[in-house]
């Protein structure tokens, strides 16, 4: 059987969830996100309600996350970040999944 993304993520612990969340700020990546609001790219919130149905979203947002994507939301494209880790990029999607409005 396969879980949606929500499901995916609903398995981090807070102190993951937290640990993920430093990860996030130590890598940059909330220059250009914020959880619930639109900064240069989408509100975390909003990436993980875009794909709470998909079984593949740790997937597709390590790909994303990886190798940077375009036109997904809008005009500009989000850099790649090809210094992480599999599991840090792991770790970053799957929380970027468990963020609610």
């Amino acid at each position: 059987m396969l879980l949606s993304g929500l499901a995916q993520a609903a398995d981090m612990t807070a102190a993951e969830q937290a640990s993920a969340k430093e990860l996030a700020q130590a890598s940059g990546c909330l220059s250009c996100h914020a959880l619930t609001e639109k900064i240069v790219g989408p509100a975390y919130s909003s990436v993980a309600e875009k794909y709470k149905a998909d079984s593949d979203a740790v997937a597709s947002l390590v790909q994303s996350i990886q190798y940077g994507s375009k036109g997904k939301w809008g005009r500009i494209p989000m850099p790649a970040h090809p210094s992480l880790s599999g599991d840090d990029l792991k770790t970053l999607a799957t929380w970027v999944m468990t963020v609610k409005k």
